[in-house]
């Protein structure tokens, strides 16, 4: 029950807040708590270890006589640790929420360089009381196996000497972030964000689309060799935690620190290849049908988002504002309370949904974990991608609120493979009722625009994780012998897209994905969860009342059981096969077949 680093709780899901709130987001969300501290006290803010080490000192001193007294202490860590978490994940949502703010990031660093580094070994030393006190046996194994064996798993890969250099590891994923958020680029007469320069993509004008993508590509290819500078170090640093740890590579620590033990390194390997034979067939005849509509020579990769029509982009909405009015009525259609909630959201001033200077790239959702509800941050600028992206960290955000009540701050989150499940399946249940925001044309083109989507991430869902792999199994690599990997991964599963002309972009895509700088080996989990994803919707096709109706079952349980039992109360099956995956492709494929042009 590690504090989580707020640098990885914001990469699983970080959050943000309201540029215009009166008051910070820790602040608001401890003032709206429904769930008051039974073992911290009211009101302390644990923002400096010599408020916090005190509690650390009782937990460990504490006499535990009996399974009544062990469950009680568990749940008294738990709020020490929520409480701590929440300082760090308001600390990096300011961060977030303006890079180039010399204050927000002085104050992230000081709970990265004085804060965390204390907790951890603290609460190490708390784990092993755990491991060897000798009620553990006599607690309900139903109820207390999963955080159990987690804690154990935490307990064999900690080395203190470690802790150091995790502290290293997040301020370089930090500089990543500040090198991102500064991207700007002068563009059709104003500065613009790359996020939205990306609108640009879905314009007919072709020579238009091409010089806003080469102006991108241009603006990210200065950043290059830094990002490479910066990824080196994190390379190397992550390869002597995993040594330090007595592994193998950081493949093996990372597969033991996410607690992956449902699956191992093969079962991906072989994902990948079920992927590349089930769906790499279909994403490349899907993008010859595009080239040919679109009459072109060869497809660029400015093509690849613009209405083969030649249809104005959609439009879903105009303000944030909008977006919010819309997407609740969306929530609201597919369950009432979700509906509900959301707007609860939006009330408490709980969603940061523009795209702006100095704001980190990227759409995600976390947690406050004293306060148990959730946030949204995201870079919207109109598209439907925004709809889609809003949608999904709605998701999340219900989630949050399903498992709120657990008071095992463990249990109050779920491993990703699970909690992307929570929102791919608000996805594909939300995209039944676009009609909200379009009529008939407009509802049939976002819908294809999205199943389109899923046979596209994949692909690269695959390519990622490859990518991962041979990166950690082999940590002396050159620069050169990563980019020959990357455009081997990009040739396995990349679709038909020219690049001619283009071909450092392509060299250096793999530097869009801030997973591989900010959460190494988080990404296949996209994958795993959107298989779940899928048997929610087609459920949905069959009944959709008992199909939301288990998907909120599952969302319930938080991560309190294996990923099987959590995929299954949710109505799905935990395989990532070729035989689970074909069937739901060629699924997808067929509904975005019969869906009128």
């Amino acid at each position: 029950m590690v504090v989580e680093s707020s640098a990885q709780a914001a990469a699983t899901r970080t959050i943000n807040y309201m540029q215009n709130s009166n008051v910070s987001a820790a602040t608001a969300a401890t003032t709206h708590t429904g769930f008051p501290r039974r073992f911290v006290k009211e009101n302390e803010q644990l923002d400096a270890w010599e408020r916090i080490e005190p509690y650390f000192d009782q937990l460990r001193d504490r006499a535990i006589d009996d399974a009544g007294d062990l469950v009680r202490w568990l749940e008294d860590y738990s709020e020490l640790a929520a409480c701590i978490g929440e300082v760090g994940t308001d600390r990096h949502v300011k961060m977030t929420c303006q890079t180039d703010d010399a204050d927000r990031k002085q104050a992230f660093f000081d709970f990265l360089e004085n804060i965390e580094p204390n907790c951890k070994p603290r609460s190490h030393e708390l784990d092993v009381k755990f491991t060897q006190c000798p009620h553990a046996d006599q607690l309900d194994e139903s109820r207390y196996h999963v955080m159990a064996r987690g804690i154990r798993a935490s307990v064999e890969i900690f080395r203190e000497e470690n802790v150091a250099l995790e502290t290293e590891e997040a301020k370089l994923s930090q500089q990543f972030q500040e090198v991102c958020g500064a991207q700007l680029v002068e563009f059709d007469g104003k500065e613009q964000t790359l996020q939205q320069l990306a609108a640009y993509q879905e314009r007919t004008d072709r020579p238009l689309r091409e010089r806003a993508w080469v102006a991108d590509a241009t603006r990210r290819l200065q950043d290059a060799e830094t990002l490479e500078d910066i990824f080196d170090k994190l390379i190397q640093l992550r390869h002597r935690i995993a040594r330090n740890a007595d592994c193998r590579n950081y493949i093996e620590y990372a597969f033991k620190q996410k607690q992956r033990f449902d699956y191992t390194a093969d079962d991906c390997v072989a994902f990948h290849a079920a992927i590349e034979r089930a769906v790499v067939p279909v994403l490349r005849e899907q993008q010859a049908l595009r080239k040919k509509a679109l009459a072109v020579d060869t497809l660029r990769p400015w093509d690849l988002s613009v209405d083969v029509k030649g249809r104005a982009p959609l439009k879903p909405f105009g303000t944030p504002d909008e977006l919010c009015e819309k997407v609740s009525q969306v929530f609201h259609r597919v369950d009432p309370e979700f509906g509900r909630q959301f707007n609860e959201m939006r009330a408490a001033g709980f969603l940061d949904l523009d795209s702006r200077k100095g704001k980190a790239p990227g759409g995600y959702q976390a947690t406050y974990d004293e306060a148990r509800h959730p946030f949204i941050f995201m870079n919207a600028v109109g598209r439907q991608s925004d709809v889609r992206t809003m949608i999904h960290e709605g998701g999340h955000a219900f989630h949050c609120v399903a498992a709120q009540h657990d008071p095992l701050l463990t249990y109050r989150h779920s491993p990703i493979e699970f909690a992307e499940v929570a929102s791919f399946g608000m996805e594909l249940l939300g995209i039944e009722e676009m009609s909200v925001f379009y009529g008939e044309e407009g509802v049939a083109r976002a819908k294809r625009a999205q199943l389109e989507g899923i046979i596209s991430l994949f692909p690269w869902v695959a390519t990622i994780d490859a990518f991962q792999h041979f990166l950690y199994a082999n940590p002396d690599h050159s620069r050169e012998e990563r980019a020959h990997h990357w455009l081997d991964l990009r040739s396995r599963f990349g679709g038909i897209t020219d690049f001619s002309g283009h071909e450092d972009a392509q060299r250096y895509a793999w530097q869009r994905q801030l997973h591989l700088f900010e959460v190494p080996f988080y990404y296949i989990e996209y994958g795993i969860a959107q298989l779940g994803a899928l048997q929610v919707w087609c459920n949905a096709k069959r009944d959709r009342q008992t199909a939301v109706a288990d998907y909120k079952k599952g969302l319930a349980l938080g991560g309190s059981r294996p990923l099987p039992e959590l995929f299954r109360a949710a109505g799905a099956k935990f395989a990532f096969t070729y035989d689970t995956l074909a069937p739901l492709i060629e699924t997808v494929r067929a509904e975005a077949a019969d869906l009128p042009n």
